[in-house]
């Protein structure tokens, strides 16, 4: 792997990146990293050349990526020393020994060497209860029951249901605002009765949930921030 610059115009900022070669791309690919590196990887017969223009091509799409990247990245560093549980800031208070997360009030007692997977179980237990609950209430209204539930860690998606009336749900919802995880259990809820994305779909979590529109963009612009990094 090797690193490299693109600014062939003096208005235009530097665009740093690396290259990768791999035996089994066949054609010229470019990531942007959620730490806001690029990354261009090139088949291995490709020349050098291919990889500055792939970047000049797709510069205002990695652009934005970038912009985005940052600003995420931003918005974790400015957590400081606390983690958002529900849209609230929970203190994060290490504790030599500690094996298991604990919540006192507004405080999560961590282990003090790597909290992050200690964390990750915890917010998969309230994910459970919390999720749990609202999917109770919200199908306890509509008189449509689910059949199971499950709580991942899905890379692309926020919950799913199943045909059968399987509920997934993302623990990293925990990490958002509640109304937001509301309107993902209501969006779920609906699938119940329409599987798919259509008209009546919509029309149909408009009535049970008139806000799922804003929403839907906060999810969709703030998604990236839902890690736990400490």
């Amino acid at each position: 792997m090797r690193s490299a610059t693109l600014k062939r115009d003096p208005d235009r900022k530097e665009i740093a990146y690396t290259v990768r070669r791999s035996a089994r791309a066949r054609n010229v690919r470019v990531n942007v990293h959620a730490d806001a590196e690029v990354e261009v990887v090139l088949p291995a017969r490709a020349p050098e050349r291919a990889a500055a223009a792939a970047i000049e091509e797709l510069r205002p799409w990695i652009e934005r990526r970038l912009a985005e990247a940052r600003r995420t990245l931003a918005v974790i560093a400015g957590r400081g020393g606390s983690v958002p549980y529900l849209g609230h800031p929970l203190e994060l208070v290490p504790q030599e020994g500690r094996v298991r997360v604990h919540r006192s009030g507004e405080r999560l007692l961590v282990p003090a060497a790597d909290p992050v997977p200690a964390l990750e179980r915890f917010y998969r237990r309230a994910a459970r209860s919390e999720v749990a609950r609202r999917l109770d209430r919200a199908t306890a209204l509509t008189g449509v029951p689910y059949a199971g539930l499950s709580i991942r860690g899905q890379r692309t998606r926020w919950a799913s249901c199943s045909s059968d009336g399987h509920m997934s749900f993302n623990w990293r919802l925990m990490l958002a605002p509640e109304p937001v995880l509301e309107y993902v259990v209501w969006h779920e809820v609906c699938h119940l009765e329409v599987s798919d994305h259509s008209r009546r779909f919509w029309s149909l979590l408009g009535r049970r949930w008139p806000e799922y529109r804003a929403h839907r963009r906060w999810l969709r612009d703030n998604g990236a921030t839902l890690v736990l990094a400490v």
